[in-house]
């Protein structure tokens, strides 16, 4: 008798084990299916949509206060003649020769574009030298045109780099030049951070004294990229009247960009504000950032 009920009793307990398992199945079937239907429903409702854009559009905007001191930070250049060049015996065959150049009126950046701003568009910051209000520095010029398609979207204007005359104009102080060999002064230390005094790194944007037209480190701190591709023959050959040297339907393509302005591990001289270099427009280096125009209409 004992084997038997052993037998019996066996088998009733394999039974209920079956019977429990494919419960506890059909109930994680159920409750898995339940789950998905949960999301897919969430995922189509309004909520659900709402929630999403939200999380897309975050970086793409500015705060009130961001945007009100972009905004603020925006300098008026008249329209008016200058010298482009120069012909000094520092200046080499790529800045000369000097000759007149008329532009439109143009709206330009106070200080070089600040990592807050940036990070707040893009989502990241990569600069070497961090601070918020720090010049953002580490992108490349395919990064800036990035930043500023979705600046564009986010603000409804027309922002931009500056073109290489428009640069330069600014730069002179524009209608008010007083002929500076620096930007805004003839001692390069009242107005930038160069190899003299930088100790080797950037700094936060507009301690130093600006130019003519209230324009900051527009001599030294960070090279700044220009919308031009970078050529020696470009004083000789691009048009007198808003003139730009490249190609603005390919602006995709691998090219050398013009840079303006001299950086901070950078000697007085070349820091001289007719000089002129350029950098592949994929490349990322600690001292380059950049300074947004925009457009007056």
């Amino acid at each position: 008798m004992y084997k038997p009920y052993q037998s019996s009793l066996s088998s009733v307990f394999l039974l209920r084990s079956i019977f429990t398992l494919s419960l506890v199945t059909s109930f994680l079937s159920i409750s898995i299916s339940a789950k998905a239907e949960n999301i897919k429903a969430l995922t189509k409702s309004p909520a659900g949509k709402v929630e999403a854009t939200t999380k897309q559009q975050r970086q793409f905007l500015l705060t009130k206060p961001m945007l009100s001191d972009l905004m603020a930070n925006m300098v008026l250049v008249e329209a008016g003649s200058f010298t482009m060049g120069s012909d000094s015996p520092l200046a080499r065959k790529r800045e000369q020769p000097a000759h007149q150049v008329t532009l439109d009126s143009f709206y330009i950046g106070k200080y070089e574009l600040t990592q807050d701003i940036f990070e707040q568009i893009m989502g990241w910051n990569y600069s070497y030298f961090t601070c918020d209000k720090c010049a953002v520095n580490n992108v490349s010029w395919f990064n800036m045109q990035l930043f500023i398609k979705r600046l564009n979207t986010a603000t409804g204007k027309t922002f931009s780099l500056p073109t290489e005359a428009q640069w330069a104009y600014a730069a002179k102080g524009g209608n008010k030049s007083k002929g500076y060999q620096y930007s805004g002064s003839n001692d390069i230390n009242e107005v930038a951070w160069f190899a003299g005094n930088a100790k080797n790194k950037s700094h936060p944007v507009g301690l130093k004294k600006p130019n003519e037209l209230g324009l900051f480190d527009m001599t030294g701190n960070l090279w700044e990229f220009c919308l031009d591709d970078m050529s020696r023959k470009a004083y000789s050959l691009a048009e007198n009247h808003n003139p730009f040297w490249g190609d603005k339907d390919n602006l995709t393509r691998k090219a050398m960009k013009v840079i303006r302005g001299g950086g901070y591990e950078f000697s007085a001289t070349e820091n001289l504000v007719f000089m002129r270099d350029g950098a592949t427009n994929n490349v990322r280096m600690a001292d380059i950032g950049f300074r947004l125009i925009m457009s007056k209409n």
